[in-house]
């Protein structure tokens, strides 16, 4: 391939991927207004146990006023069948109809294509994996993000994260289109190799599985604690209205052993994926610079990496741990994964410096 068609094809990238970033934009903005549609539901719950609460009261000051008859304004049967269907606290307003989750999915879908059609555009514009450096690794990565949540939302619907997921995607592809971009460039010796391709692409595809089950693991500390107030004020015999005054699209999730459960699963699978790379990159360190560990930067955070999610793991199935602590491990984890690409490959010299940034 020529310069003329590699530039042609480059500039055809950029132009996709920036499209598909004003897309995951609108997407967000979707996403986000489910939410507030939600808190607007939680609002209007309140409204009916204040409804219901004042009619109380009425009823029980007229009784200690000891008249003759007890008198309790009537309260209407709509009112009581919707306080009685939002009152299982564990229980989720799927808001499957809704308008904005529908738009939220589409726009996430069409992004998705443009992002995959930016990511093989750089690939074909280079004439190899779009995987070499910081700039198209975040591609790749990223593209494989919205992969998983959008495979995983065929299984179960995790259309209430679409929000967190498509915010972390627009951020970590801002700073990878303004920070890290770099002009296309043939690879280096030791990046010659068939291992790229294994070793690169699963630690993406773990990746992909570690954002999602950060993103669970997230809300997941937010609904414990709101679950927690909840307990508390029933023991303190204060009305549930009082409990969720902030974030009150929370109520209408699943309850945090839900959530706990399904980022238990997703991080397992994820933690698989990075024991292979951890696997993989020692065999490929070993093809090319004759060694298995050589405790490169590089190398010591995947394993620092991998420590903390088998912590993660071990601490849930045999000590027990559950609730915050599980999760604050797994949001541990994942900003380990963070460090490890955005500083480490950065700012830390070694082996693995491949950034493709003259710094």
């Amino acid at each position: 391939m020529n310069l003329t068609d590699t530039a042609l094809l480059n500039s055809y990238s950029l132009y996709a991927l920036y499209s598909a970033m004003a897309i995951y934009a609108f997407a967000f903005i979707a996403f986000a207004v489910d939410l507030a549609r939600r808190s607007s539901a939680v609002s209007a719950m309140e409204s009916d146990l204040t409804e219901v609460d004042a009619a109380a009261s009425v009823g029980r000051v007229v009784a200690a006023g000891r008249t003759s008859t007890l008198e309790r304004p009537a309260v209407k049967r709509p009112v009581l069948s919707r306080i009685s269907a939002r009152m299982d606290d564990d229980a989720a307003l799927p808001y499957g109809r809704s308008s904005s989750l529908r738009v939220g999915v589409a726009l996430t879908v069409l992004a998705w294509a443009l992002h995959l059609a930016a990511t093989i555009m750089r690939g074909f514009a280079a004439d190899r994996v779009p995987w070499a450096n910081m700039y198209e690794f975040a591609l790749t990565g990223t593209l494989l993000i919205m992969t998983v949540f959008l495979i995983v939302l065929i299984r179960s619907d995790l259309r209430f994260l679409g929000t967190f997921v498509t915010g972390l995607v627009l951020v970590l592809l801002g700073v990878a289109s303004l920070q890290f971009y770099v002009e296309v460039a043939p690879l280096p010796p030791a990046l010659q190799s068939a291992w790229l391709v294994i070793h690169v692409f699963v630690a993406s595809l773990a990746t992909g599985m570690f954002a999602l089950g950060f993103a669970l693991s997230t809300v997941q500390v937010l609904q414990f604690r709101r679950e927690n107030r909840v307990r508390e004020d029933a023991a303190a015999g204060r009305s549930a209205v009082a409990s969720g005054r902030r974030l009150r699209f929370l109520s209408t999730l699943p309850s945090s052993a839900t959530l706990e459960n399904l980022a238990y699963r997703i991080n397992i699978i994820g933690f698989i994926l990075w024991t292979f790379t951890l696997m993989a990159g020692s065999i490929w360190a070993e093809q090319a610079w004759g060694r298995y560990w050589g405790w490169d930067t590089k190398e010591v955070w995947t394993f620092i990496i991998w420590v903390i999610y088998a912590g993660y793991i071990h601490a849930r199935a045999t000590r027990g741990w559950r609730g915050s602590r599980s999760a604050w491990l797994s949001i541990i984890g994942f900003s380990a994964v963070m460090f490890n690409f955005g500083i480490v490959n950065v700012f830390f010299k070694g082996l693995h410096a491949y950034s493709g940034l003259s710094l």
